[in-house]
């Protein structure tokens, strides 16, 4: 999460991608926030272009889990933008840490 980032939560870095199948590392942009209208978390980013994922998914919507060294998320990723880099998106239990007390906010407060 960074400094600038008050209400959404986030990781980016490695992530390994499981998509049927096959599974491969792949590097992600993701933040994410809780939503009180359904009571859901909901997280999303961006997969940064990677030869192997454009053609699993041949520019379809594909479920898929997601790992991070801070979690695991089944999501699913959508159509790629112009510079090929997939949207993915899940709801609830994020692939990254999330703070879920005070105490873990902290060291922001600091």
């Amino acid at each position: 999460m960074s400094g600038d980032d008050h209400d959404e939560d986030g990781y980016t870095g490695p992530a390994t991608l499981l998509v049927d199948e096959t599974e491969f590392e792949v590097e992600v942009h993701l933040r994410g926030h809780f939503q009180p209208i359904d009571g859901y978390y909901h997280w999303y980013g961006r997969i940064r272009p990677d030869r192997r994922l454009s053609e699993l998914a041949g520019g379809r919507k594909r479920t898929v889990e997601l790992r991070t060294p801070e979690g695991s998320a089944h999501g699913e990723i959508s159509d790629p933008d112009p510079w090929d880099r997939y949207r993915v998106t899940g709801t609830s239990t994020p692939p990254f840490a999330v703070p879920t007390s005070l105490d873990d906010l902290a060291p922001a407060w600091d």
